[in-house]
Order: C-alpha cells, then structure tokens, then sequence
C-alpha cells in the first residue's frame, strides 16, 4: 500500500474533514495548505498528485494520536519527530494508540474484514523487530485492517469505499 492510499482510507474511515486533517498536521508541527492537502489525497493517475512521503504520514499519524488522545505530559513543548523508517507494522502501532483499540477490539476490527486471527499473531505484529516471534505486517494486513475500521466506525462495506 501507498501513502497516499493509507491517508486516504484513514480520512475516509474516521469520517475526517479537510480543516480536521490541517489540523492534524498542525498538532505534530507540520504545516500543511490546503492545496498540498488536496494533492495528497488524489489518486496516482489523477493530474497533480503529490506523493506522501514516510516522514509526512508519519506527521499525520502522531497528530492523529494528539487529535484522539491528548499530548503526553512529558512531550509538552516538543514537537514529534517523523519516522522515516515508517513500516505497516509502525502504522497499525500509530492507529491502534491512536483509536485506543485493544487487543479484543483489534480482533474484532479484523473479523468486520472477514479476517480470523489468534491473540499470538495479533501481538507478533506488536513485537520488536529483534523477537524471535516478530512477524512483518503486509500490506494485504493493513489494508484489511483499514477495511474493518470502515465498517466499524461508518457502518459502510470496504466495496463501497
């Protein structure tokens, strides 16, 4: 999965305005006009598309957690740094804190996408890198889970996107 189509299926999924989504920039430190935004949430093939890079979405998802869940009392005054090494598995990590899914919510969220998985390989996802048991999220993963949330949150079939 792209950037562009993560961003958009999450601005999709949680029903997110335009204003909503400069603000979310906004609350990691990023400055975004509404242009730019526009830009990012076209598809490849249409004309002025701009491709979201890691940094940026990475700036989305940690304004998105601010926006959900407050600021951390020991990040007062800093700004977020992006992670340029974003992955799938740092992405779903971001959206689960972000939504405050537990582990239970998870699996249900997956189950809405018609996907049955155990507790073991949920958290194999959340693993360190390092783990023995550490198990890379694919792309196909993502966008199940991405798929769920809609129907979660928007009562809406992933088809209908």
């Amino acid at each position: 999965m792209n950037n562009n189509d993560i961003l958009r299926r999450v601005r999709y999924a949680l029903d997110i305005s335009n204003p909503a989504m400069i603000q979310i920039f906004q609350l990691s430190g990023c400055t975004l006009e509404l242009p730019t935004l526009l830009k990012l949430l076209k598809k490849e093939e249409e004309e002025e598309f701009i491709s979201c890079s890691n940094p940026l979405l990475s700036f989305f998802l940690d304004g998105l957690i601010i926006h959900k869940r407050g600021r951390r009392e020991s990040d007062e005054g800093q700004a977020p740094k992006p992670d340029a090494g974003l992955n799938n598995n740092a992405i779903l990590k971001k959206l689960r804190i972000a939504l405050d899914l537990k582990e239970d919510d998870m699996l249900a969220v997956m189950a809405l996408a018609g996907v049955v998985l155990s507790k073991s390989e949920l958290s194999a996802l959340f693993r360190n890198r390092t783990h023995k048991h550490f198990k890379e999220c694919g792309d196909q993963f993502l966008r199940n889970f991405l798929q769920g949330l809609t129907v979660k949150l928007r009562g809406a079939n992933p088809g209908q996107q």
